[in-house]
């Protein structure tokens, strides 16, 4: 992608430079630093108040709370846009009430701007943050806490000097999550008209049909990428907070009625604003517009989506398996490299991926054909840009990291005389891992293969951008229908994905509760 974006036009690049690409690089950064900085205001509160407080219906809204992680944020922008708009049901309703008769008699806050997109965004992602956090809050040593307070802190002063510096490293982790998938994101910017670089890469290559000058712009937005990583990284050298043996008794903050009303409310807020709301608007779509002829239309693109998620998805969870495997049982000083390297494409936002796929797999297509021509062959066509191995290469490259984490946390849970125990009874390598290891990890290969079908099932820039002619999955479909104002007649795509999205949620929720 890099070697292809010095064949771009310096005209055009000279001309983006001069007029609109440093207000779409001004745009990105504005955007990740609103979500994060909400997404952390949200995740870390309501982690707090899960854990030390005595908060109403603390045991459903701990799992509740997670459950916006399985809405994609486009459906919520398109959702809240149509309730919310000038011409939705809230203002419509505001209009009938007050007599106002035109925008100039009042103001509404407009959902379609740079803080509308960074709401939307954080609404979804901020799960990420209270996952960490609450298991950081969780494992802090308690010790610690009392000690502080037996010096004259309050609680509020021990929550903000103690509690919240301990679980500084997990919340930077959470962040730099968080600011990855925003700077990943592309149809939620691209329908609230919020003009990014991944919307810039995007309209070059499509509206100028300038693929190198697109690599240009792909190249600057994963320069981005690269600094948000190597700070995270930097940020926690040397750091490690927890105690080696630390005291897990939590002391539960009793709230007064009215404090827990206030703080029950702000976390029923944020599962209603993040999950239940949109959820409810989809169900209702569907009863009101669905027919036989949209059932229909459904079928292909399911097709589509669960073909190309289960290749990801089984391929991804093999190369994990493999690795971290290897890792775990080789002597070679090399052998933690390939689990390393595999990881790193969970940093690269899909529109950069597919660019940098395209870049790659075009020439390699090409040279093929005319190596078939010169040996008087049937030219193979473009089977590597040109059919789905582009887009399962792609799902493969950018969600290992989650396959490659969710194994190695299954594997450092088995002890290391597991691994020598059946050599002295005479077993090989062959024995060993087909009767001790996979067994054990079972649990932790089905987690790691749904959470890459589910996150394959909801990608939408590198599946837009690499599919094959006349090949739809679910989220293009949906994304299509967003872009027409019609998401009503795909309605039913939309929570069939939703559905899919809760499964791994539902599934990590039980298996934490029963440890």
């Amino acid at each position: 992608m890099l070697l292809a974006s010095f064949g771009s036009s310096s005209h055009l690049f000279s001309h983006l430079w001069q007029t609109v690409l440093p207000d779409y690089i001004i745009n990105t950064l504005l955007l990740g630093v609103l979500v994060v900085c909400l997404s952390l205001a949200f995740g870390i509160f309501s982690a707090a108040f899960i854990v030390h407080t005595n908060v109403f219906s603390k045991k459903f809204l701990r799992w509740l709370l997670l459950l916006p992680l399985a809405m994609p944020a486009y459906l919520v922008a398109y959702l809240y846009t149509d309730m919310f708009d000038y011409a939705g049901p809230i203002q419509r309703i505001l209009r009938g009430w007050f007599g106002w008769q035109s925008p100039e008699d009042y103001w509404f806050f407009d959902i379609r701007t740079l803080p509308g997109a960074a709401i939307v965004i954080s609404l979804v992602l901020f799960p990420y943050v209270y996952m960490l956090a609450r298991t950081a809050f969780e494992q802090q040593d308690q010790t610690l806490l009392r000690a502080g307070r037996l010096l004259g802190l309050t609680t509020k002063q021990s929550f903000f000097k103690l509690a919240l510096p301990l679980a500084r490293p997990a919340i930077a982790v959470s962040a730099s999550l968080v600011l990855m998938e925003t700077l990943a994101d592309f149809a939620t910017v691209n329908y609230f008209a919020v003009n990014t670089l991944t919307t810039a890469i995007y309209d070059t290559w499509l509206g100028y049909g300038e693929l190198a000058t697109a690599n240009a712009l792909a190249s600057i937005l994963m320069l981005i990428i690269f600094f948000v990583v190597v700070a995270e990284q930097r940020a926690r050298v040397g750091q490690s907070h927890q105690s080696n043996r630390p005291n897990q008794h939590i002391e539960i903050i009793k709230l007064s009625f009215i404090q827990q009303f206030f703080v029950s409310g702000f976390c029923w807020c944020l599962v209603l604003a993040g999950f239940l709301f949109p959820f409810i608007l989809l169900v209702i779509m569907a009863i009101e517009y669905s027919d036989l002829a949209q059932l229909t239309k459904l079928i292909t693109p399911s097709i589509n989506s669960l073909e190309v998620s289960f290749y990801a998805a089984t391929i991804a969870t093999t190369l994990a398996l493999l690795f971290s495997l290897y890792r775990r049982l080789s002597i070679n000083k090399w052998r933690i490299l390939p689990i390393t390297v595999a990881g790193f494409g969970y940093a690269v936002p899909g529109t950069v991926l597919a660019m940098a796929l395209l870049a790659t797999f075009g020439p390699l297509d090409h040279y093929m054909n005319d190596l078939a021509e010169h040996f008087q062959l049937n030219p193979p066509g473009l089977v590597l840009s040109g059919t789905i191995f582009a887009i399962v290469f792609a799902f493969v490259v950018r969600f290992a990291a989650i396959a490659n984490g969710t194994i190695s946390s299954g594997i450092e849970q088995i002890p290391h005389s597991i691994d020598h125990a059946p050599a002295s009874l005479g077993v090989g390598l062959g024995g060993m891992l087909s009767k001790v290891h996979l067994p054990i990890l079972k649990p932790s290969i089905l987690v790691a293969w749904l959470l890459v079908f589910v996150e394959s099932m909801k990608e939408l820039p590198a599946a837009l951008l690499l599919r094959p002619f006349n090949f739809e999955t679910l989220s293009i479909q949906i994304y299509q229908l967003i872009s027409d104002e019609i998401l009503e007649q795909g309605a039913l795509s939309a929570i069939l994905i939703v559905l899919l999205g809760l499964v791994p949620i539902i599934w990590l929720n039980r298996s934490k509760e029963l440890t």
